[in-house]
């Protein structure tokens, strides 16, 4: 009688031992996913409204078709890699670039970018911001700059992986400074849209005046769309 109680008790203790276990998997499961969703969700509800009525704004459907592709998005990808500069706009043709100097900073005093390294006609966005079309800043015409995104959670204004996480929360009338052969630009931010990846309007070139713009990837973490940032040079 004494073994029969033993068994049992230890098959109880079996099966509580894998009922805990399995729910720590389920809630560790859970805040993964609400960790990785979180600050999607936050760019969507808080960043993306501000932009409604502006270049092709993002739908409001955006929302579920996030949910739906985020996780594939954010993991990497072994067919697209958008760490390469080339890869963002593969159907833009004639791209007019500058011959010298080959390297200039850029600075966003609003989210803690100083004298970040932007290469002219590069292709690695892992080691610098991308100078992708158009003259240097201060020039006529529309300099063409891009940097990479990731989730907030990583972001870091001195690594070039996630430099351009918090271009979202830029508004109308910030500044953009652009140092070129030591002369200082600034800007002053006058248009955000968020527009389809292959919107090549993005690469419009105006030569009316000196204009900057930014580009990087939205929501945080994925592909889906890109911010395009707008600014306008201020008298010297």
């Amino acid at each position: 009688m004494a073994l029969y109680s033993y068994r049992k008790q230890s098959r109880r203790r079996l099966r509580k031992v894998i009922r805990t276990v399995s729910f720590v998997f389920i809630l560790s499961g859970l805040g993964i996913l609400l960790w990785v969703l979180s600050p999607i969700i936050f760019f969507e509800l808080v960043y993306a409204p501000r932009f409604t009525g502006l270049l092709r704004p993002i739908p409001e459907t955006i929302i579920e078709d996030t949910l739906a592709s985020t996780l594939p998005i954010i993991l990497p990808s072994e067919r697209i890699d958008y760490t390469k500069a080339r890869v963002w706009f593969p159907k833009a043709t004639n791209i007019s670039l500058p011959q010298t100097p080959t390297v200039y900073t850029l600075s966003i005093p609003k989210v803690d970018i100083f004298d970040a390294s932007v290469t002219v006609g590069g292709d690695d966005l892992m080691k610098s911001l991308i100078h992708f079309a158009g003259p240097l800043p201060g020039q006529n015409g529309n300099p063409v700059i891009l940097g990479h995104s990731t989730l907030l959670w990583f972001y870091n204004p001195r690594d070039y992986k996630s430099i351009f996480s918090k271009l979202p929360s830029l508004k109308i009338g910030d500044t953009i400074q652009a140092r070129v052969d030591s002369i200082t630009y600034t800007f002053k931010v006058y248009e955000m849209s968020i527009v389809y990846p292959d919107d090549l309007s993005v690469l419009r070139q105006q030569n009316d005046n000196s204009y900057i713009t930014l580009v990087t990837c939205v929501p945080p973490g994925t592909y889906l769309k890109r911010l395009v940032v707008r600014g306008r040079l201020e008298k010297i």
